[in-house]
């Protein structure tokens, strides 16, 4: 016997093992470390040993994952007395979900000190997709007590044949940051996923660990579907974590604000905040901000090289976590980076943070505030840096939602009909699947609940025959049926490029970007390496890079002297104005307008407010504001319903269809989080085309649907189910189909579906989608009604306004133009406004 097995068994001979608990050995490791077990810890601690499910509402940094993880190992310590120390239970107990790779890192960690401090000899180990094949097999033949994993990894191990052995042994699915995943077709993953484990295990205790949202009940509904009242409980801690926020304030408030133009003049404030403070995140938008944030910095201080480092989803899994690490340790003072680094990750030199343009929502600024002070009962610190002027409005409508505690919805998936045919592949294609079986196990998640028989029929003909319009083709024809009833893939290619397929996050093309020595940079969209030539400059990863050739699906590359290159821009949608936002926005316009200036952002935009108001008018609390106005482009209409991007698309095209149903007439559409504009060649008399009827609810429905088609709304929707479901496939690796290739199938795609077969599931899913989440409905609908209920005041300014400006250069911004281009075209259109 070793010395340590020889310790091991005078310290148990010690310790009555019937004295022995697993909190007081908690209690124990938390006294060595000068903690004390939290009320909503022992809460969830005692909840799980009484056998509840529940989600624990908690904000970041206090003590959530240890509630949680805690629990499990306290339950197992409790029943096993004797032999805890000694012996492995065999099989996984516990899987842990995470949205992201970088949030599994830290619970490892965290499992493993405390495995190590509660002497348990069990394994915790990471499955996602950055885990080698190795670790993979490893995993099924010696599989760990605790793994972590993400919603599509835990797919990609049910497409693996002895997938329910594996998974039979499971007592307990935590799904942390459950808040962030419920939104997404993500979270419908996370359903799908718990409705198997139910049905291969036995005693299945489901918890989630969520912030705070604003419709938390139906979250926790979701996730517990099919858990009785009786057996669920809600942990709150009663934790309010102190958030001061700070606005970055321009010396000159320019009176006509365009987007994008102003943050980087103030990049020398955010030198200033990096050498004030210990370490700084610094969040951006999009990984192109990141790009251009990251040189800004190091051209104006470059003794911080080497000192900041930047964090992106597009950087190889090397770099990110070089990053993180230094991050960790703090060897660096500052970190420029996206929502790769929003959640969770304990950054505890983290002392201040910075938010390079408005959020778009209260909980994301919430969480990225959180990342500051990461430990319970620390303040958070978050500095707000505008990209113009009217975002100042937002600084000053997100401080008043804090104060408020007003956080957004997330509005879960119903009917994800993509992801559920994506999800009978994934069983047909290891173990297969018996159809009454599964129908059940589906009805009993928040997503499927309302599915019908016909529905279910429907799905399961399309996946054996092809649907109606697709059965002369073999390629749609992907399950088959034994004489069992059970439904099967045996097909080697289509459980390849099944297998390639499993996920519900869409992205275009990605081409790799390696050094000619071979080092892995990090991937970047192939429509942007299409524009380049060899020879050409462009940045990433903080580098200067030139294209030496193209190979397949990589871009090789070495590295340049050039100060001077293009920076990668990625596609996809910009951030829309949350519910919540938009009424804090409108909210503090409507109290300027009453004399009432709370913040110091209304009051440095006051100049901005006076030309406004001298140009055309703010409007009040019972007021909805119309702008008509001709120029050198045409006749302008411009309005303010203040309702964030996605609504006012929508609402640009249904008031669009409704004035052209009136008079022959045809718009070009421009939105912003303000406003929209309908700009046309013909002259309207506003006077009598536009009043409450133009804003009805009747009809609704079919109005919007009528003008989804005109603009293009559907079709951009329908291009992700039909990669979501398997109608089209993206290519195997290195032989990635071209994005205009996929998008042109799915075009024909939606067009035979449209002509030939209007009901088929897929393409009625995809208005369903539309409505709820692209224009969302509900706010549209209730944004109509407020107009309907306003006094609508007609404004006829000589030139474009303040509000209006920043609408027509987002127009502009869409024409191909170079940016210098634009930003002189943009200047000359100022002076001339100011004249």
């Amino acid at each position: 016997m070793n010395i340590n097995a020889i310790k091991k068994n005078a310290k148990q001979a010690e310790t009555p093992q019937d004295s022995i608990s697993g909190i007081n050995q908690v209690e124990k490791w938390f006294a060595s470390l000068e903690w004390k077990p939290m009320d909503f810890q022992l809460q969830t601690w005692k909840a799980y040993k009484d056998g509840l499910s529940g989600v624990i509402n908690a904000p970041t940094g206090s003590g959530k994952t240890y509630s949680a993880l805690l629990a499990v190992l306290i339950d197992y310590i409790d029943r096993h007395k004797k032999d805890y120390t000694t012996t492995r239970p065999g099989g996984i107990q516990l899987i842990w979900v995470t949205p992201i790779r970088a949030l599994a890192k830290e619970i490892h960690l965290s499992c493993q000190k405390a495995l190590r401090a509660l002497d348990l000899p069990w394994k915790a180990e990471i499955r996602t997709g950055d885990s080698s094949a190795k670790d993979k097999q490893s995993q099924f033949k010696n599989p760990p007590e605790i793994l972590i994993s993400t919603p599509e990894s835990l797919h990609v191990i049910m497409a693996t044949k002895g997938y329910s052995v594996l998974l039979s042994t499971v007592s307990c699915i935590v799904i942390d940051e459950w808040h962030e995943l419920i939104g997404s077709k993500r979270g419908v993953q996370t359903e799908l996923v718990i409705s198997r484990l139910q049905n291969l295990c036995s005693n299945l205790r489901i918890w989630g660990i969520s912030a705070t949202i604003g419709n938390m009940e139906e979250a926790i509904d979701v996730l517990l579907f099919t858990v009785p009242e009786n057996k669920r409980l809600i942990v709150k801690a009663e934790i309010h974590k102190q958030i001061t926020l700070h606005s970055v304030i321009p010396d000159v408030i320019e009176k006509y604000p365009w987007a994008g133009h102003l943050s980087l003049r103030l990049a020398g404030e955010v030198v200033h905040i990096i050498h004030q403070s210990r370490t700084t995140l610094i969040f951006t938008n999009t990984r192109a901000q990141c790009e251009i944030w990251y040189q800004k910095i190091l051209d104006l201080d470059p003794e911080l090289s080497g000192l900041i480092a930047m964090h992106h989803g597009s950087i190889s899994k090397e770099i990110r976590e070089w990053v993180e690490d230094a991050l960790y340790e703090g060897r660096i003072k500052a970190v420029i980076c996206t929502s790769s680094l929003d959640l969770g990750v304990d950054f505890r030199p983290v002392e201040t943070i910075v938010q390079i343009g408005s959020p778009k929502g209260v909980a994301r600024f919430v969480q990225r505030a959180g990342r500051s002070g990461h430990q319970p009962g620390a303040s958070s610190s978050i500095w707000f840096v505008p990209t113009h002027a009217l975002e100042l409005v937002e600084a000053a409508g997100l401080r008043m939602a804090i104060s408020n505690h007003d956080l957004e919805e997330r509005i879960p998936y119903i009917r994800s009909f993509d992801v559920l045919i994506q999800y009978l592949m994934t069983l047909a294609v290891s173990e297969g699947f018996m159809a009454d079986d599964v129908f059940e196990q589906l009805k009993n998640t928040y997503c499927f609940a309302s599915m019908d028989q016909s529905e279910w029929q429907q799905i399961l003909s399309y996946m054996v025959y092809g649907s109606h319009t697709l059965q002369a083709y073999d390629e749609y024809k992907k399950l088959k049926i034994n004489e069992d009833g059970l439904y099967y893939v045996m097909d080697n290619k289509t459980i390849l490029r099944h297998k390639l397929s499993i996920g519900t996050i869409i992205s275009d093309a990605m081409i790799s970007i390696k050094l000619l020595k071979g080092t892995h940079l990090g991937v970047i969209e192939e429509w942007f390496v299409s524009q380049l030539n060899p020879g050409d400059v462009f940045w990433f990863a903080g580098k200067p890079l030139q294209l030496v050739r193209i190979k397949e699906m990589t871009a090789q590359v070495k590295i340049s002297q050039s100060k001077s290159g293009k920076i990668p821009s990625y596609q996809g949608g910009r951030m829309p104005l949350s519910s919540q936002m938009s009424e804090v926005l409108r909210e503090k316009i409507y109290r300027y307008t009453e004399g009432i200036v709370e913040d110091v952002e209304m009051n440095v935009l006051k100049p901005l407010f006076d030309e406004q108001e001298r140009r055309s008018l703010i409007p009040k609390r019972d007021e909805f504001l119309v702008e008509y106005f001709q120029s050198k482009e045409g006749y302008h209409l411009v309005m303010y319903p203040f309702e964030g991007r996605n609504v006012h698309e929508g609402m640009a095209a249904l008031i669009a269809k409704r004035l052209s149903m009136k008079m022959p007439i045809s718009f070009s559409l421009a939105m912003n989080d303000l406003g929209f504009e309908l700009l046309s060649d013909q002259i309207i008399d506003v006077d009598l085309l536009i009043n409450k009827s133009l804003f009805s609810t009747r009809e609704l429905s079919s109005d919007i649907q009528s003008s989804i088609n005109n603009v293009e709304m559907a079709r951009r929707r329908f291009r992700d189910i039909a990669r979501i479901s398997g109608l089209i496939f993206s290519g195997f690796p290195g032989k990635q189909k071209k994005d205009r290739h996929l998008q042109a199938s799915s075009q024909l795609l939606f067009e035979v579906f449209k002509d030939y077969e209007p009901d088929n599931l897929l393409y009625r899913q995809t208005f369903d989608e539309v409505m709820t989440f692209q224009l969302e409905e509900v706010r549209l609908r209730r944004s109509l009604q407020k107009i309907e209920s306003s006094h609508i005041i007609i404004s006829r300014p000589q030139k474009a306004s303040p509000f209006s400006f920043p609408i027509i250069v987002d127009r502009l911004s869409r024409e191909k133009l170079t940016s210098e281009k634009l930003e002189d075209r943009i200047k000359k259109m100022t002076r001339e406004l100011i004249k």
